[in-house]
C-alpha cells in the first residue's frame, strides 16, 4: 500500500496536497460567510491568464498566477467596498473579463498545448521541487497570518459595519483576505486544477459546517475533511490511473454527501 511513497513525485505529491489542504479550507471559510464565495472561480479563470503570461514569457507560470491575481484580487475588493456595483456583479465581470484574457494569451501562443491542460484540469503528480518549495513557504506564510489576524478577519467577515464601528480596520483586513485567497488559489490550481480550484475551498467548508459547533471547529473540520479528500484523492489517482484533482473533488463531494445524508436520518 504504502509502496508509492518509493517514488518521488508522490512525495512531492503528497507535500503539496497536504499544504493546500490545510490552506484553502482556511481562507474558504471566510469567503463563505462573507457569501464571497466565487471569488474562489473568479480568481481561477484569471489564474488561467497568469498562467498563458509565465508560459509565454518563458517564466515560473505560479509566479505570474500570484502577481496577476492578487493584483486582480485588490480591484475586486476596491470595486466592492465602493458600494456602486454589487458584490456578484463585480464578479461577473471579472470572471469573463479573466477568462477572455487568457484567451487571448493563448492565442498568442498558439493554442492550448500540454504544460495549459496541467494547470487546467490539475496535475499534481507532476509538481517540481522548486514549486513544492514556493507552495509550502507561502502556505506557511498564509497560515501564520490567518492565526494572527483571525479575531479581526472574523469580525469583519461577520458584520463589517459592527467591526467598523468597533475600531476594526475592515478595509485593510479585506485586503488581507483577498490576497491571501490569491495566493491560495494559485497554489491549489496545481494540486486540483483551476477549473476545480473553488471546489476545494468551498466543499470541506460547508461539509464542516453540517457538523461544528462554533466558527473555529467548523474551520478544524474543514481541514480535517480536505486533508481525507486529498489524502483518499492521491491514492485513488495513483491506483486507479486518473487524474489527481477529478479524484480529490469527488471524495470532497463523497464526504459532503455522507454526512449530510447521515445529519438527515438524525433529524427528529
Amino acid at each position: 500500500m504504502f509502496e508509492i511513497f518509493q517514488y518521488s513525485f508522490m512525495v512531492r505529491a503528497f507535500a503539496a496536497g497536504i499544504m493546500i489542504a490545510v490552506v484553502a479550507p482556511l481562507i474558504g471559510n471566510f469567503l463563505v460567510i462573507k457569501r464571497f464565495s466565487l471569488i474562489a472561480d473568479t480568481l481561477a479563470h484569471l489564474a488561467l491568464a497568469g498562467v498563458a503570461i509565465g508560459l509565454l514569457t518563458n517564466t515560473q507560470p505560479l509566479s505570474a498566477t500570484i502577481v496577476l491575481t492578487a493584483v486582480a484580487a485588490i480591484g475586486i475588493e476596491r470595486l466592492r467596498a465602493s458600494k456602486n456595483i454589487p458584490a456578484d456583479a463585480v464578479l461577473a465581470m471579472f470572471l469573463p473579463g479573466g477568462l477572455a484574457l487568457a484567451i487571448v494569451l493563448i492565442s498568442f501562443a498558439n493554442g492550448f498545448n500540454i504544460d495549459l491542460f496541467t494547470y487546467l484540469f490539475g496535475s499534481i503528480m507532476t509538481v517540481k521541487e522548486s514549486e513544492i518549495w514556493l507552495i509550502i513557504g507561502l502556505g506557511i506564510a498564509t497560515v501564520t497570518v490567518i492565526l494572527l489576524l483571525y479575531k479581526k478577519l472574523l469580525y469583519a467577515s461577520f458584520d463589517e459595519e459592527s467591526a467598523r464601528a468597533s475600531g476594526v480596520p475592515v478595509e485593510p483586513i479585506n485586503i488581507v483576505l483577498i490576497v491571501l485567497t490569491a495566493i491560495t488559489v494559485s497554489l491549489a490550481m496545481r494540486a486540483v486544477g483551476i477549473l476545480l480550484v473553488g471546489a476545494l475551498m468551498v466543499i470541506p467548508v460547508v461539509t464542516a459546517m453540517q457538523l461544528g459547533r462554533s466558527f473555529f471547529q467548523g474551520m478544524f473540520l474543514s481541514v480535517l475533511f480536505a486533508l481525507m479528500a486529498v489524502i483518499a484523492g492521491l491514492f485513488i489517482a495513483y491506483y486507479l490511473n486518473v487524474p489527481a484533482g477529478g479524484a480529490i473533488v469527488l471524495v470532497s463531494l463523497i464526504i459532503f454527501g455522507l454526512i449530510a445524508l447521515t445529519n438527515i436520518r438524525l433529524r427528529p
